[in-house]
């Protein structure tokens, strides 16, 4: 049972039709233990409880939907953490996509460049991920469906070297937004994570003063492992953003608030589908809203 449905059982079996008291124990219990099991994490599931314990007794709140209301509120204030929306202030604007490997960056840059072409903006992808076989191939096809220009090189290139052609190339042809694309790499493998700081070098070397974001794309099935993903991802390269994929499942997703909460790293897009228009704004309230 995935998080929504989880959460939805705890209104449709035990609470319906009754008022909730804030010394009921079970109920409390009942809560933090199903937050936790979506994922939410131990620390940030006792928050929101406590939190929604304590404005029912400051505000006499104790029919169900009012409880509902206090909870979705609670949960949405958790996930406001920073701007949802990306700073493509400058030409060309430079977003770095990272992760582990199999969560989906190459088809989130692709649905990302679709939705920023739809915005009227020239968008220029980078085939750095040059490790995994027919990756570049894999994004050439994301480029074509989308109807963004792409650079790429041979196979085991340096993706440095990708990078700074792209950015060049960017920069010639009037681009207005580069979109990298990078190995995967797992969060404890440190020469891997070091070659993060080399492109972001590059950036810095070749488009001083360009708008930066480096989002972190999370599959929303893995649990408690993407705060670990993150916090890790974060030290290394200074995320901006994330990228929750894998929402369209029986993903639980709750991780995001926990995410937001212990990293102060806001969630600006979720990937809901297959299609090209399935890459969406993540709105915190319309999250919250969905899961109670």
């Amino acid at each position: 049972m995935g998080f929504f449905s989880k959460l939805k059982k705890i209104w449709q079996e035990d609470i319906i039709g009754y008022s909730i008291s804030p010394d009921d124990e079970a109920f409390f219990e009942d809560l933090e233990e199903m937050l936790i099991l979506a994922d939410v994490g131990m620390e940030t599931s006792t928050k929101a409880v406590e939190q929604l314990r304590s404005r029912m007794k400051r505000e006499g709140i104790s029919g169900e939907s009012a409880v509902k209301e206090a909870l979705r509120e609670i949960l949405a204030q958790m996930l406001d953490v920073g701007d949802g929306t990306l700073d493509l202030s400058t030409r060309p604007s430079v977003v770095l996509v990272i992760g582990v490997n199999g969560v989906g960056k190459t088809t989130s840059i692709g649905k990302l460049g679709y939705r920023l072409r739809q915005e009227g903006k020239r968008v220029l992808l980078c085939a750095a991920d040059t490790f995994r076989a027919a990756a570049a191939d894999q994004l050439q096809i994301w480029a074509e469906r989308s109807g963004c220009e792409l650079v790429r090189q041979h196979e085991g290139a340096d993706p440095g070297a990708v990078l700074f052609d792209a950015l060049q190339a960017a920069r010639a042809r009037g681009a207005d937004v580069v979109l990298c694309d990078t190995a995967g790499r797992l969060h404890n493998k440190q020469n891997l994570m070091n070659e993060l700081s080399k492109l972001s070098k590059i950036i810095d070397r070749e488009c001083p003063g360009s708008a930066r974001e480096t989002l972190l794309v999370l599959d929303a099935t893995t649990g408690q492992n993407g705060l670990i993903q993150a916090k890790q991802f974060k030290e290394t390269a200074g995320l901006t953003g994330i990228v929750l994929t894998k929402l369209d499942g029986t993903a639980k997703g709750g991780i995001v608030i926990a995410i937001a909460q212990e990293l102060g790293v806001p969630v600006k897009y979720a990937g809901v589908g297959e299609g090209l228009e399935d890459l969406r704004p993540f709105d915190a309230r319309e999250y919250v809203e969905a899961i109670i």
